[in-house]
């Protein structure tokens, strides 16, 4: 009888990085898939999962729009609903998300072993939630699949309890297998593809204006797919996107994917696209400070400019690489977390001793 695990999604970066996983799980696992609705816009949500052709979650936890603490407070309670009623032997997280520290916590109270996918990433920021919530998930975790060499470092280093696998990165395994299903580029001459959503990048009027201004700073065309948060900020703040943006509403993973390939670059605040960036051999202007992809920095694939506008237009005009190194797998990273899994689950699942303690 195949292992049942609670797999635990809640934004459109866990519902990307669960399709390829589903589909390894299917042969050797009873995968329950539970959205806690953290994405609740069809944008963001359902058409995404519809796109990448995820199976439908079971459960769907309604906790939509919360501040952060309450939202992790609520999705917390109901999972450990969903842990009752479904007697998982495990519950599997990813990256690090309200949904993520939500479904750790569950699995702790519960006394459930706990695997976390995309482990071992740092930014080294105080102010990003996702950091504090991925120190504590991978110290919290008993099963720890990091998506290359130096995270796996990195949890080694901080001597979390957990095994450690490295696995390759699952997102790199979603975009080759949906590379080959996507239509042809529509777009007409030369554009830059943007996107932005970190809170730090958009909870601030003048912060979220300066990432326009280095919007502003391309040399071409740029188009915006806008997180429905950030559109809400640039509204209530009457801020004014420079002439040469195109707003559009958010897109379906093959409608970014097809745009991202044809870009002749990409601005971001956001992990995925920065790897995807990488994926397609596009160069990429990180709209951050800092990192938690540093490879992606060092093969010269990747230019951090934080909001300064001479910054952004200097790394518009930095030559290609020569070399692109496979640094996030070679597509076959869900495949090893199955067995991974299978073979954990069929081994002692007792939880490691955990040093940290719940918050």
């Amino acid at each position: 009888m195949a292992p049942r695990i609670l797999s635990i999604i809640g934004s459109r970066p866990e519902i990307v990085q669960a399709a390829p996983l589903s589909l390894a799980f299917s042969t050797c696992v009873e995968e329950i898939l539970v959205h806690t609705g953290q994405h609740y816009d069809p944008g963001m949500s359902d058409l995404q999962i519809a796109d990448l052709r995820l199976p439908l979650p079971e459960f769907n936890l309604g906790v939509g729009s919360l501040p952060n603490d309450a939202a992790v407070l609520v999705a917390e309670d109901r999972i450990a609903q969903v842990i009752e009623s479904s007697e998982p032997e495990a519950i599997l997280v990813r990256g690090d998300t309200n949904a993520t520290i939500a479904g750790a916590r569950a699995a702790v109270a519960a006394g459930l072993p706990l695997l976390h996918v995309e482990a071992g990433l740092r930014s080294y920021r105080d102010d990003m939630p996702e950091e504090a919530n991925r120190i504590e998930t991978d110290g919290l975790s008993d099963l720890l699949f990091a998506p290359c060499q130096h995270a796996a470092d990195v949890l080694v280093d901080e001597g979390v309890p957990g095994a450690v696998h490295v696995t390759g990165d699952v997102l790199a395994d979603v975009l080759l297998a949906t590379s080959k299903r996507l239509a042809a580029g529509t777009e007409e001459g030369e554009y830059v593809l943007a996107t932005a959503h970190r809170n730090y990048n958009t909870d601030s009027a003048e912060r979220l204006s300066a990432l326009l201004d280095c919007l502003a700073a391309a040399e071409c065309r740029v188009i915006f797919p806008v997180h429905p948060r950030t559109r809400q900020r640039i509204e209530t703040w009457s801020l004014e996107v420079p002439a040469n943006v195109e707003v559009r509403d958010p897109l379906t993973y093959t409608q970014m994917l097809t745009l991202e390939r044809g870009a002749r670059a990409i601005a971001t605040d956001s992990g995925g696209v920065q790897r995807e960036a990488y994926l397609w051999g596009v160069p990429c202007i990180t709209m951050r400070e800092e990192t938690e992809w540093i490879e992606t920095v060092s093969t010269g694939w990747n230019t951090l400019v934080g909001v300064d506008a001479e910054k952004f237009r200097e790394a518009f005009a930095k030559p290609l690489p020569g070399e692109r190194p496979p640094i996030f797998g070679d597509g076959h990273a869900a495949e090893r977390i199955a067995a991974l899994t299978v073979e954990f689950l069929a081994g002692d699942r007792k939880p490691a001793a955990r040093e940290k303690s719940v918050a």
